[in-house]
């Protein structure tokens, strides 16, 4: 229950609810009890005017008698029928509250997970599956919900039923009592020993749950390579294995449920045989009536069904408690970008690299080492590198998704961990190199990064991206879904997509990683030519492999293993002949062939 602690602070929010269903619970048990007595006194009419009625055969007396005899036993039968009806309208609003409830806390719950997904940095989602992440939020969830809803209601009929039947059996015949409970702590028992069995099968159950969910997420993900390649087959193997280890687990843990249920029922059906033992012995010693026995009997009969609840609901809450534990471990971790003033204001965009370095925390490698650079507001850089050297993770640093190892990073000269996250990252545009769409309109992902941002706005973004032709040759034009990740556009059409997406929120400070990989040489000058006037009076960062894209830029930064290893002007480090020098050559000859 330490687990389940967690979701405390849900119950006490909407304690009206859990109040009112304990209430509406105490009632209709009340309504459920009162018919056995009603019984009782039926039954114990009938036997003791059955002679009295024998006594006056063939006289009018019997005739009256038997209609006074027929008007208490239908009147009877009417108020049973009354309280079976109060019960079903009480039982109604039990589930009105209590189950309510659990579906509100539901909600909650999800919307927390989410919000605090959005928390954590990008090294978490470095270390975790997308696959355990959608587990997380929506399976585990609905383990809880079972928690907060079924099984709290069926655990305050229980405890409520008991109350109220244990008292009144104990005040009509205390030994009798006795002996239709004695069954019960051989059920307790057994519950503390199956419980146990049950947490460590469900929790393996749930590992197991979130590997066939990451196995598809995956494997949808990467239809095209999958086709391409001819890996269905492969594909559905694996699948049916991952199954196959989820059946098992499910099986295990549905035999002990299997077990448990008729072993309940066994112990019940004794307690009913001890009623009419015990029941009958103490009828001959004259201190019960047969309406007695009858009412015990409907009394273990009403007993039956939550004792029958307590295995379920036990089941359900050491399921909801290995959910729960794995719901917390990512709710108990913290992010470590965080604001240290929480300073909001609007940048001019001057940068400063003082001395920065960066060891990915999950890999352990050191990718930026002593990295100075220093950029006036309104000039624009490129960074230039081959495949592995570090140009990526200086645009990750400057979006602040990791904080350096070594050094510090300065925007107008106040240190990037001082901002406040959201007021930095609105003031920036950053185009990465691994281009994401959502699965919306084109519109629509053009105006991601801005609320409320004008069509107008929208649509000059896209005609500086070299996209607006593009898009009004699609039937839909900027309404056009681009699917999941954006499959329905190319390569080069996602890229300058993405470009403007970055360029519409008007950003103090442009990033473009890489961006224009997959354009050609035409399509890039063009955009190159449409980011020149973007670039105006803003500070822009080009990170790039390609010689061509850093032509706009006022000083070249060259770097080779996380190190600066040229800086200047075009002109500066073509004069230098040196590692620039090399790369422009070579792709001024890889274009001219």
């Amino acid at each position: 229950m330490k687990a389940l602690a967690h979701l405390n602070k849900y119950l006490v929010k909407y304690k009206w609810y859990l109040i009112l269903g304990t209430l509406f619970t105490i009632i209709s048990n009340l309504f459920g009890i009162i018919p056995a007595q009603l019984v009782r006194y039926a039954l114990d009419l009938v036997k003791d005017t059955l002679d009295v009625y024998f006594l006056f055969e063939g006289s009018k007396i019997q005739s009256s008698f038997y209609d006074i005899f027929a008007f208490s036993i239908l009147l009877y039968g009417m108020l049973i029928l009354a309280m079976a009806l109060l019960k079903g309208v009480f039982l109604f609003m039990v589930r009105q509250t209590l189950i309510v409830m659990s579906r509100h806390i539901e909600f909650d719950l999800k919307n927390e997970i989410y919000a605090h997904y959005q928390t954590l940095p990008l090294s978490f989602y470095r270390r975790h599956n997308t696959g355990d992440l959608m587990a997380r939020i929506s399976e585990d969830v609905s383990k809880v919900r079972m928690y907060v809803g079924p099984s709290i209601m069926y655990g305050i009929n229980l405890i409520t039923l008991f109350i109220l039947v244990i008292s009144y059996m104990v005040s009509v015949n205390a030994k009798l009592t006795f002996y239709v409970l004695l069954p019960l702590p051989v059920l307790s028992l057994s519950i503390y020993y199956v419980n146990n069995i049950i947490m460590k099968r469900s929790e393996a159950l749930q590992a197991q749950l979130s590997s066939v969910s990451t196995f598809v997420q995956e494997s949808f993900s990467g239809i095209r390579v999958v086709k391409a390649f001819v890996r269905e087959r492969e594909q559905l193997r694996h699948f049916i294995n991952q199954s196959n280890d989820y059946r098992n687990k499910s099986l295990g843990l549905t035999l002990v449920d299997s077990l448990f249920y008729p072993f309940i029922v066994v112990l019940v059906g004794l307690s009913n045989i001890l009623v009419v033992y015990i029941g009958g012995q103490e009828i001959m010693a004259g201190r019960l009536t047969p309406g007695n026995i009858t009412e015990f009997i409907l009394y273990v009969s009403m007993l039956t069904w939550p004792v029958m609840a307590l295995g379920w609901t036990t089941s359900q809450t050491q399921r909801a408690a290995a959910s729960q534990v794995r719901i917390n471990e990512f709710l108990t971790t913290k992010t470590d970008i965080v604001s240290e003033k929480n300073t909001v204001r609007d940048i001019q965009g001057a940068i400063r690299f003082d001395n920065v370095s960066f060891v990915y925390p999950d890999t352990g490698i050191k990718a930026i080492k002593h990295f100075n650079l220093s950029v006036k507001a309104g000039e624009t850089v490129a960074i230039l590198g081959t495949t592995g050297s570090g140009k990526s993770t200086v645009a990750s640093l400057l979006t602040r998704l990791y904080d350096p190892t070594e050094g510090q990073i300065l925007v107008d000269g106040v240190p990037l961990k001082e901002y406040n996250l959201q007021s930095l990252r609105s003031q920036t545009g950053y185009v990465p190199q691994d281009v994401f769409l959502f699965s919306d309109s084109i519109a629509q992902n053009v105006a991601f990064g801005t609320t409320g941002l004008p069509f107008s706005k929208i649509e000059q973004a896209a005609k500086d991206a070299d996209l607006y032709t593009n898009i009004i040759d699609f039937p839909e034009g900027f309404d056009t879904k681009v699917g999941e990740r954006g499959i329905t556009l190319s390569g080069g059409q996602k890229q300058r997509l993405s470009i403007a997406r970055a360029i519409a929120r008007d950003p103090k400070i442009l990033i473009l990683d890489d961006c224009l990989s997959a354009v050609d040489t035409q399509t890039e000058n063009t955009i190159l030519s449409n980011l020149q006037r973007i670039m105006q009076d803003r500070t822009s960062v080009i990170i790039s492999h390609r010689v061509s894209s850093a032509k706009l830029a006022d000083f070249i930064v060259v770097l080779n293993d996380g190190e600066i290893i040229e800086q200047g002007t075009h002109t500066e480090l073509l004069e230098r002949n040196g590692s620039y020098k090399e790369l422009y050559d070579k792709q001024l000859q890889g274009e001219e062939v």
